[in-house]
């Protein structure tokens, strides 16, 4: 910060609007729920079961299925978001919107199963650093726990 304001003193306008767009951009961060933000992207037709199950085990793991961290920043590149990025490679549903966990809590269910499959059997190795490594802990930990709320349904 020593470095923007000795900048900004000698009146350098980049420096300063570059910390004014910060200040207009983090409260907006702090609104945004990310968890659900991820729910929409991937399971849009999606039961209001199946999202309060997706929110309900975010909330207990903190970490959702796409690995959005709460500052709206991928912590790595989930299983979830590889089947969603196969989906919008094939042409699937809407660009913007495409939905992996479909209409019902059964494919809800499938798409899940199909995650913790992929994550614990990847089909090559990939060294991974410790950060991606406890990332992908945590998404397991999520597929478990978002697993165990839809089967109750």
């Amino acid at each position: 910060m020593q470095v923007l304001q000795s900048r900004s003193s000698a009146g350098s306008c980049p420096t300063e609007c570059v910390v004014q767009e910060n200040e207009n951009i983090i409260p907006y961060m702090e609104e945004v729920d990310f968890d659900e933000k991820a729910f929409d992207m991937i399971g849009s037709n999606a039961p209001q079961d199946v999202k309060d199950a997706w929110m309900e085990a975010a909330k207990e793991v903190n970490a959702n299925g796409l690995g959005i961290k709460g500052n709206g920043m991928l912590s790595h590149i989930s299983q979830m978001m590889v089947q969603r990025l196969n989906k919008q490679m094939k042409g699937e549903d809407d660009v913007d919107n495409i939905d992996i966990l479909g209409n019902t809590t059964e494919s809800a269910i499938q798409a899940t199963k199909q995650a913790l499959y992929d994550l614990d059997h990847p089909k090559e190795y990939v060294p991974k650093s410790i950060e991606v490594q406890r990332a992908c802990m945590k998404e397991r930990e999520f597929y478990v726990a978002f697993l165990e709320k839809l089967e109750k349904l």
